[in-house]
């Protein structure tokens, strides 16, 4: 899937290692959730980022109409190039249970992927937990019931206790935008952490693309993130246009 396109186009490793050195922190795996990049489309997702140095994915199936086509793209692909591959499952299970999108979804379950989930959509609690730390919770934006607080997560983790950790820093800050909420989310439970989404998220709840501004408000929060998490960009984006995305976030603008 290595397809030529012209050099100016590609994001390369330099850019990768730029971005880590803004943050202080160790080369994270970095890419892109293909429902960003293509919506519904994660075969075009993945042509898309075959011309760019990115060395993780989210494999998106936000809708459940979108879970058939994501699974046959994640059986049909070589994975090799990525360091890191998440699953997001669907955030409603509209004309279907759990229990059949858990059946649709053991070959990912196999590969032992994240699976990203969102706490609002589960009502079957007992089929999660057996799934132990490959379950990682999403925290919400201002528009959800649940799972926006550490208070509200706490309950979650409670119920799901090996499960792993999704930081939404647009999420959060949407809800908070003095950043407070997301320095007590990344505190309380940075130990579960293993996936970090990066956007901006509008007053109606869309995520925009970032920013210098909003990456030098996100920047003092990424710089104290623990491990080696993924950062995953929810931006949208076109052929050209996730390239300046990539680069921003490896950008000199980002104060270091």
């Amino acid at each position: 899937m290595r397809l030529h396109t012209p050099p100016r186009w590609r994001f390369r490793l330099s850019s990768l290692q730029r971005y880590a050195r803004n943050f202080n922190m160790p080369l994270r795996p970095l890419g892109f959730s293909t429902g960003s990049l293509s919506p519904g489309n994660a075969r075009q997702a993945l042509a898309m980022l075959s011309h760019h140095a990115t060395t993780a994915i989210e494999l998106s199936a936000l809708r459940t109409t979108e879970l058939d086509e994501v699974l046959e793209v994640a059986a049909g692909t070589n994975w090799s190039a990525f360091r890191y591959i998440s699953f997001h499952a669907p955030s409603k299970f509209n004309g279907t249970t759990e229990a059949e999108v858990l059946r649709k979804m053991k070959p990912i379950i196999e590969r032992q992927w994240p699976i990203i989930l969102h706490p609002d959509a589960i009502t079957d609690w007992a089929a999660w937990e057996k799934l132990g730390s490959l379950v990682t919770i999403e925290n919400m934006d201002g528009r959800k019931p649940n799972g926006r607080t550490v208070g509200e997560l706490e309950s979650i983790f409670a119920r799901l206790p090996e499960a792993r950790f999704c930081f939404d820093i647009g999420h959060a800050t949407q809800i908070d935008p003095t950043m407070k909420l997301a320095r007590e989310l990344v505190t309380e439970f940075g130990h579960r952490l293993i996936e970090v989404h990066l956007s901006v998220v509008d007053d109606a709840f869309g995520h925009q693309p970032l920013t210098s501004e909003s990456m030098k408000n996100f920047a003092p929060v990424l710089r104290g993130l623990v491990g080696s998490s993924a950062i995953i960009l929810e931006t949208p984006v076109d052929e050209k246009t996730m390239v300046e995305q990539l680069r921003l976030v490896g950008s000199p603008h980002v104060p270091s």
